[in-house]
């Protein structure tokens, strides 16, 4: 069982601890030219290289979706057959004109969409 410290007791004791120890008045040699010296060391953040490492880090997965979908491009068309008209045998190259000239070649005059 964990026993509970009283928060209140624990803080006099770290009041006590510093009130017994002052700090002192003066700053050590050089302080400054260690805290400059310091912050220059701190290295800048590449954002060109941090977005290059994830773009990296996404081709492979980009590769791999990209070779799925190619093989089942091929392999979900076998069995793929345009439905055959009366007029054509189901010629690719025909059944796109007709899809795309049906409202120009409709008996009836079609409806004006502007």
């Amino acid at each position: 069982m964990l026993k509970i410290m009283n928060l209140e007791s624990l803080r006099q004791r770290l009041l006590a601890t510093v009130r017994a120890n002052p700090p002192a008045n003066r700053v050590p040699y050089a302080f400054e030219k260690r805290i400059l010296a310091r912050i220059s060391q701190t290295p800048v953040v590449d954002v060109a290289a941090l977005w290059a490492h994830g773009l990296w880090r996404a081709a492979a997965p980009c590769v791999a979706i990209a070779v799925l979908l190619f093989v089942w491009s091929f392999v979900g068309t076998e069995n793929y057959s345009l439905p055959a008209n009366s007029a054509e045998t189901g010629d690719l190259a025909q059944h796109f004109e007709q899809t795309m000239l049906a409202t120009v070649t409709a008996e009836e005059p079609a409806e004006e969409i502007w």
